[in-house]
C-alpha cells in the first residue's frame, strides 16, 4: 500500500513539476528538456520502488532538478554559444536541389525522412522543395519554392 501512494504522489509532484517548467507539447520538447522528464521520472521511479521511500526526499530531488533547469534554462537565454552546445542549432539537409550528403549521413537522415516531412506539407517531390531543415528539436521543415518567392 505505501507504494501505491508513492506513486500517486509522485505522479501528482511530476505532473505539477513540468508544468511548472513547459509549456511545449511532446512532439516539440528539446533533448534539453526530454532528459529533464526522464530523469525526474526515474527519481519517482526510484523513491517508489527503491529502498527510500521518503516523499520528502522525492519531492526535494524533482525540485532541485527543477531549479537546476531553470538555472540552465537562464544560462543558455543569457550566453547563446551555451544554448547552441545544449539544444544545438537548425542544419540544412536540402539546398535548393542539392543535397547536403555530408550533413545527412551525420545526422543519420535518408532522403525518404525529408520526402516523408515534405508530404506531411502537401509537397509532391523535390522539384517543389527549395531547403529542408532539420530543427533543433528533431522535426523536418520544409520551405517550398512558392513559400520562397
Amino acid at each position: 500500500m505505501p507504494t501505491l501512494i508513492h506513486a500517486i504522489l509522485g505522479y501528482f509532484v511530476l505532473l505539477l513539476t513540468i508544468r511548472l517548467l513547459s509549456r511545449r507539447p511532446g512532439s516539440q520538447l528539446t533533448l534539453f528538456e526530454f532528459v529533464l522528464v526522464f530523469l525526474i521520472g526515474g527519481i519517482i521511479i526510484a523513491s517508489t520502488m527503491g529502498n527510500d521511500r521518503s516523499v520528502t526526499n522525492a519531492t526535494c530531488a524533482v525540485i532541485l532538478v527543477g531549479l537546476l533547469h531553470r538555472v540552465v534554462s537562464y544560462a543558455r537565454n543569457r550566453w547563446p554559444r551555451l544554448g547552441q552546445l545544449i539544444d544545438g542549432s537548425p542544419v540544412v539537409v536540402y539546398k535548393k536541389g542539392v543535397w547536403q550528403d555530408e550533413v545527412m549521413q551525420q545526422m543519420k537522415l535518408a532522403p525518404e525522412d525529408i520526402l516523408a516531412a515534405a508530404r506531411t506539407k502537401g509537397i509532391r517531390g523535390l522539384g517543389d522543395i527549395d531547403y529542408a531543415v532539420l530543427e533543433r528539436n528533431g522535426q523536418i521543415s520544409i520551405l517550398s519554392r512558392a513559400e520562397s518567392k
